[in-house]
């Protein structure tokens, strides 16, 4: 399916990427600035078979102007028996979010499977901390879905009052959701004043997951590492989107 989508398609055919069409099966909405997209997977699950991990993403295929473009978005709830899985969408200005407020059932999206990996902490961490936003919650809820007995800390940022409604698969137990809201560089602020206390005597013991926007994941990766001195192997860092 490479032909008509530019030189990304022909790229990711060259890298040996796999196609697949997905066909919406029902539609939620969460909140009014995020949506909630179920499928079937055309087959997605049952190829991946033992590579499914946490924070698993493909690339699908939006329609813009003369051609389709890619965006990745993270699978939600995969269920291989069934066949199917959902998307979630952190509404905006934007293809994905445009196609994702008029989805309804049996409308599809045509997707590519290729170079999605997650490298499990060893050893297992003793705290997990995290960090991200309304894009990068799905993510978020599979990792702390993989590590349930874990304890955690995740700082959150929210850019609407509704992102306080959105399902945080916390438990308070173990759990410990701290909100930012979006204001220029709150959140880099926030986690830089309260991370290091959280690390312990053994950096080496936590395992740090952060994904948001590009500049802050960037900044933050780069004090986690060369200030902290956590090893890069227990720092996952993926930048998701950039500041208008």
């Amino acid at each position: 399916m490479a032909v008509g989508k530019g030189w990304e398609g022909v790229v990711l055919k060259l890298l040996r990427g796999k196609d697949f069409t997905f066909t919406v099966t029902g539609v939620e909405e969460v909140t009014e600035h995020f949506r909630r997209v179920r499928f079937s997977d055309g087959g997605l699950l049952a190829a991946a078979g033992a590579s499914l991990h946490p924070t698993m993403w493909v690339r699908v295929w939006f329609q813009g102007g003369s051609r389709p473009h890619q965006r990745a978005y993270t699978l939600v709830d995969p269920d291989p028996a069934a066949g199917t899985f959902a998307f979630e969408f952190a509404l905006h200005d934007g293809l994905a979010s445009r196609w994702a407020r008029t989805a309804a059932p049996g409308d599809t999206l045509e997707a590519t499977v290729q170079g999605t990996g997650f490298t499990a902490p060893d050893p297992e961490p003793e705290r997990l901390l995290v960090i991200g936003d309304p894009a990068s919650l799905p993510a978020v809820n599979s990792l702390l879905d993989a590590y349930p007995r874990t304890p955690a800390t995740i700082w959150f940022e929210t850019q609407h009052d509704s992102d306080a409604e959105l399902p945080v698969r916390a438990d308070p137990d173990r759990h410990d959701v701290r909100r930012v809201a979006r204001d220029g560089s709150a959140l880099a602020r926030r986690v830089r004043a309260e991370l290091p206390q959280l690390l312990g005597p053994d950096p080496a013991g936590a395992y740090v997951w952060l994904a948001c926007d590009t500049a802050t994941t960037r900044d933050l990766a780069g004090y986690l590492k060369k200030e902290l001195g956590l090893p890069k192997q227990r720092v996952n860092s993926l930048g998701y989107w950039r500041a208008a």
